[in-house]
């Protein structure tokens, strides 16, 4: 989950600053990153960054993420879910890979799906 370049050569990527609070479904085809806060569905097709200040309290369908702040809702990522030693994830959470840091906390169901082969 480094720097990104769309295919036409532009960075793309979305931040919720800090203070900041979006009511409502979010839908976006890149990257986001999220300091602030967002209450709803969250449908993100590329990565989704939650920050340390950062607080969502949506459903989440996502690529990869990786968590510092909080999240209270129920967690998809195809790829990978990362929680930082600052983060709490409350909900079920779905992936490929998992990595939860020493700090962390989880509370909820996790399902994991084998990686496909060739």
């Amino acid at each position: 989950m480094g720097e990104k370049n769309g295919t036409n050569g532009r960075g793309l990527y979305t931040v919720i600053g800090e203070g900041a609070l979006i009511e409502g479904t979010v839908t976006v085809g890149h990257d986001i990153r999220v300091d602030g806060a967002i209450k709803g569905k969250m449908a993100i097709e590329g990565d989704l960054i939650v920050g340390t200040t950062g607080v969502v309290e949506a459903d989440i369908t996502v690529k990869s993420t990786r968590i510092g702040g909080r999240v209270v809702g129920n967690l998809v990522a195809a790829e990978r879910i990362e929680l930082e030693e600052k983060a709490s994830v409350m909900g079920d959470i779905k992936t490929k890979d998992l990595i939860i840091n020493e700090g962390a906390l989880f509370h909820g169901n996790c399902s994991m799906s084998p990686a496909k082969e060739g």
